[in-house]
């Protein structure tokens, strides 16, 4: 299978997707999409890889995925092996919370649109960086109890799943935003333990071509 994957070095919901990959042992080719410079909403790019003009978008075999969520449930499905979700019905269901709750409802009120869109409104930088900080810090004060809860060094049980592909990366947006973790020990040390994956080290926004023109 040839995949190749358009992607912003930072964004997070690409980097979801990059540690899915990853941890499938699946190689991909790299396509970089400069959000900053708006290639985002090149007509090409949103006629053929992205129409909400975002990324990730995966090419697989002349076909195109687009949500991380769905990319990432996609590859379990067509690659099950190592298993991005518990067997067990409730444990998955678990799993998939988690993951929505950083995906649907923390990420989305941080990334870069909702901030341009806040300038656009003339809320000046402090404010923005407040307005990011309150929706990471509530979603973490709810987030936090379930991975102390079924947390066995990473988000859910002793192995990567679905769960650290969508806390690793918003670990990392919550740190650029300046939270302070120390009231999410739970969060903190199953991000620490992910970082020491060859898979999610290999996924960091640092290590990707594009960073180093950033």
């Amino acid at each position: 299978m040839s995949l190749t994957l358009h992607s912003y070095w930072r964004a997070t919901a690409p980097y979801r997707v990059r540690i899915g990959l990853n941890l499938k042992g699946l190689p991909y080719g790299y396509v970089p999409v400069n959000l900053l410079t708006g290639e985002q909403h090149a007509p090409d790019y949103v006629a053929t890889r992205n129409a909400q003009h975002l990324t990730p978008a995966l090419e697989a075999d002349g076909q195109v995925l687009t949500q991380s969520l769905a990319i990432l449930e996609w590859l379990e499905e067509t690659h099950p092996a190592p298993p991005l979700l518990p067997k067990a019905p409730f444990a998955r269901a678990t799993v998939r919370a988690m993951a929505a709750l950083v995906a649907c409802d923390i990420h989305p009120l941080n990334n870069l649109r909702v901030q341009q869109a806040l300038e656009g409104l003339g809320v000046d930088a402090p404010a923005r960086l407040a307005w990011s900080q309150r929706w990471i810090v509530e979603g973490f004060s709810a987030l936090e109890p379930m991975v102390a809860a079924h947390g066995a060094g990473f988000a859910f049980g002793d192995a990567p799943t679905l769960a650290d592909c969508c806390l690793a990366p918003q670990v990392y947006s919550a740190r650029r935003y300046q939270v302070d973790l120390s009231p999410f020990p739970a969060i903190a040390a199953a991000a620490e333990r992910a970082a020491a994956h060859p898979a999610f080290a290999a996924a960091h926004p640092d290590r990707q071509p594009d960073a180093a023109n950033a």
